[in-house]
């Protein structure tokens, strides 16, 4: 799947938002990507993950994979088809008290090997906190993989990361706005903050 068919994947989900949004990071942007629209057809959801996990494969080869780990909320839905696109189970880790933990039942053996999924990458905040969780547990995080890094490849996260998509979308502290971003009224449509 080339950039072009991913992009209008987006396009056609009405997935790629214009205004100004205030990221799950606090960071602002002009650009918002709603990976939930696009996650919500379940057949576009298959032909996303599937390049994916293709790409996955193309840039790792056969690993061998135990599990996969999202973070709650965003990382949800494409971590559970990335998990059966991949023939392993997928979880999920979630807040309690600020910090991710895996609930519900959900368990890493020791030793596990645990791929990371989340639908978009800004800087890389949750991945490290999900990895964290993930240690914490005695597992280790092989790679993350996402549908779209909006860092263009320049975040680090100390392990390998596999998007479907880079792009470079500009983020602005909020204090050193572009006027035009600044006169029009923020919104808010990450879950980081949700209680």
């Amino acid at each position: 799947m080339d950039k072009q068919a991913i992009l209008s994947e987006f396009e056609n989900a009405h997935a790629i938002l214009r205004g100004h949004f205030i990221l799950s990071s606090g960071l602002r942007s002009d650009t918002y990507m709603q990976c939930a629209r696009v996650l919500m057809d379940a057949a576009r959801a298959d032909r996303l993950c599937k390049a994916l996990a293709g790409k996955l494969k193309q840039e790792l080869g056969d690993i061998q994979l135990d599990a996969v780990v999202a973070p709650a909320m965003g990382g949800v839905i494409v971590g559970y088809e990335m998990g059966r696109q991949l023939g392993v189970p997928s979880m999920f880790c979630e807040r309690v008290e600020g910090m991710f933990t895996l609930r519900r039942g959900f368990e890493i053996a020791k030793g596990a090997k645990v791929l990371v999924v989340e639908d978009v990458v800004t800087t890389g905040k949750s991945s490290i906190e999900t990895f964290e969780c993930i240690r914490a547990y005695g597992g280790e995080v092989i790679a993350e993989t996402c549908l779209i890094d909006r860092t263009n490849g320049s975040v680090d996260l100390g392990v390998p990361l596999i998007s479907l998509m880079t792009l470079d979308i500009k983020t602005y502290d909020p204090a050193n706005l572009p006027p035009e971003l600044a006169a029009i009224p923020a919104l808010k449509p990450g879950s980081r903050g949700l209680k």
